[in-house]
């Protein structure tokens, strides 16, 4: 074997180990889903249990189905309103540049620097004056504005890789802007589109700062509702891994209809 080839499946190999670490406690949450509560947290782990369904049963006794649609909701809302402002706005920051560019991309990604328990305070007070607290409409918009500095970059990352002799081309055949748009350009960044909507909408569905400050009982999302499982009486793993798994499945069915996409999209130089 040639040292190329020894050292691509050392390469491999090591791929494997990381990737098998990094699914291990996920694969080991989905398990203990399954297990009964006594059998949960035992010590040594058990390996054998009795398989049951009842920590799932126990999830939507407890009501998890509003949780799921608030956080699909909010999720699915801000990500769709993302990705509406962000193409244009990257697209006037790539494609058509405007006037101090560096200066717009900055604002951008300055709105990140502080961290979000910074601006609680004024943030609470703002939705309390105009009766947003506890209200989906309202926490979608604070992720909208959590979401979009981070699409703006992808996007224009994107979008900066588009060939400009197809939009000039383009415009030679007299397409106006909305058809380069649409017609020109979305179509050959479409896997960067699905790249930044799957990272917003992953984003948005495990935020839970604000979540948890911000709404009680109608707007709460399921990231809070996952935390009630650990109260005074102790902590209820198998209870607690059930509605885990259940709110992991959103977001790795929309991985894995978007892979194609993903991968492409990243290829095409979102992450540098």
């Amino acid at each position: 074997m040639t040292s190329s080839r020894l050292r691509g499946s050392l390469v491999t190999a090591a791929t494997w180990v990381l990737v098998l670490i990094f699914f291990f406690p996920v694969a080991w949450m989905v398990f203990t889903a399954f297990k009964p509560e006594h059998q949960a947290a035992t010590m040594p782990p058990t390996f054998a249990p009795d398989l049951t369904l009842d920590g799932f049963q126990a999830v939507f006794d407890r009501g998890m189905l509003p949780y799921l649609l608030n956080s699909l909701s909010a999720s699915v809302g801000s990500t769709l309103l993302v990705l509406a402002l962000a193409v244009p706005a990257a697209y006037a920051l790539s494609i058509r540049p405007i006037v101090h560019v560096r200066d717009a991309l900055f604002f951008f990604i300055s709105t990140r620097f502080m961290p979000v328990a910074a601006s609680i305070i004024p943030v609470y007070l703002l939705l309390q004056s105009v009766g947003g607290l506890d209200n989906i409409t309202w926490l979608t918009i604070l992720y909208i504005g959590v979401n979009l500095p981070i699409a703006v970059w992808m996007m224009r990352s994107f979008l900066a890789e588009v060939p400009r002799e197809l939009i000039e081309a383009a415009q030679l055949d007299g397409a106006r802007l909305g058809t380069e748009i649409f017609r020109v350009v979305l179509p050959i960044v479409m896997p960067g589109i699905a790249a930044a909507g799957l990272i917003c909408f992953i984003f948005a569905w495990n935020e839970y700062f604000l979540a948890n400050l911000l709404t009680a009982q109608v707007a709460r999302p399921t990231p809070p509702f996952l935390t009630s499982f650990v109260d005074g009486r102790g902590q209820f793993l198998s209870v607690l891994s059930a509605a885990a798994t259940i709110a992991i499945v959103p977001v790795v069915a929309a991985g894995w209809i978007a892979q194609k996409q993903l991968v492409r999209g990243l290829a095409m130089g979102a992450i540098k």
